[in-house]
């Protein structure tokens, strides 16, 4: 006697299954996935290397006084020349000298104070000639100089581009392939078949998170061995944070794809969703640089909550509670735009 015929998979497994399938089928696919954060990480940790304090370049005016005042400038971290006045507000307003110095009595430094750079430069200048000219400091002090892994522009760069990797391969990698279905008009066909139409949808997002775990060992692996990024909290909490990320932004993958009805259209929405958070959410650089009237929205994002937490686990060593916050906002990001695009999604 035979047991009949065998048992069909359900129609989850095989949509996940038809989704893995079709991604490795695509060279441009894997570029982006895994290739493209590879060459920005290897690009930005060669122009960000350890490497010694670049010199400071200073006009001094011509005058009196000037070829002394260069004289006590003259060292490896300072560059100093002696300008016409005219050269050197010119150098200034250009940004080929930080500081310009005019000797005399008092002397002036002329500088752009809303430049970081320039006032570490009048703080060195200063400091230089004001020892040249006999100052002698009430305390004695000595420098100890400090680089190690956690505190580097790679350190926080990589965690980074972990998560803006995480959100452009969900988002494209559903939103797109969504799109191309159903302009071919195979979106239609489906609902032909024996499956659910949340079935279709999930499919997609638990190919995401099923691809979490091949996406982000590839990356972390890759900080350590170039850069030497360690992670110093828990690999499986940095996987935990991935794969949430991933699901909220396979969400909004989702979301963005339910009712466009071909490429150009989901392509822009893509952008229009997406550029806020590249320019907002710390990828390359803090957040907290912008001003504090926006620091609320930006907090509020998906990639913001997911590069703090990111960061905070593989920098700073910080358990589950300590990213309690970020991983609710992924959470109800995930959850709520999973259902609006369940209900909002165009079939036909």
């Amino acid at each position: 006697m035979t047991d009949g015929p065998p048992k069909p998979r359900s129609a989850l497994a095989e949509l996940t299954l038809a989704r893995f399938r079709l991604f490795f089928r695509e060279p441009s696919a894997m570029f982006w996935t895994f290739g493209f954060p590879v060459v920005l990480a290897v690009a930005l940790g060669i122009a960000f290397r350890n490497r010694p304090p670049e010199a400071v370049y200073v006009a001094v005016e011509a005058g009196p006084g000037a070829e002394k005042a260069l004289a006590a400038l003259a060292s490896t971290e300072v560059k100093a020349t002696v300008e016409d006045a005219a050269t050197a507000r010119a150098e200034l307003r250009v940004g080929k000298v930080s500081v310009v110095v005019v000797p005399g009595e008092p002397r002036t430094y002329r500088y752009d104070e809303t430049r970081p750079q320039a006032r570490l430069a009048r703080l060195l200048v200063d400091d230089r000639l004001q020892r040249a000219e006999g100052r002698l400091d009430p305390t004695r002090v000595t420098d100890e100089h400090v680089t190690e892994p956690g505190a580097r522009y790679i350190d926080f760069l990589v965690p980074g581009l972990l998560g803006m990797t995480l959100m452009s391969s969900s988002m494209w990698g559903i939103g797109y392939v969504i799109v191309e279905l159903r302009t071919k008009k195979l979106v239609k066909r489906m609902l032909a078949t024996p499956m659910r139409k949340g079935d279709f949808l999930l499919s997609f997002v638990v190919m995401r998170a099923l691809f979490v775990l091949i996406e982000v060992p590839v990356l972390v692996a890759f900080g350590w061995l170039a850069f030497d990024v360690r992670v110093v909290g828990s690999v499986l909490l940095v996987l935990a944070v991935s794969l949430l990320g991933a699901l909220a932004f396979a969400g909004l993958g989702l979301l963005v794809a339910s009712r466009a009805q071909n490429t150009q259209t989901v392509g822009g929405l893509m952008n229009l969703v997406m550029m806020p958070m590249f320019v907002g959410s710390g990828v390359f650089f803090s957040s907290a640089n912008f001003p504090e009237a926006v620091q609320p929205v930006l907090r509020a994002l998906p990639l913001t909550a997911l590069n703090d937490a990111l960061r905070a686990v593989i920098n700073e060593g910080a358990g589950a509670g300590a990213i309690a916050r970020p991983m609710v906002i992924l959470g109800l990001c995930g959850v709520l735009s999973f259902a609006a695009a369940l209900k909002l999604f165009r079939w036909l």
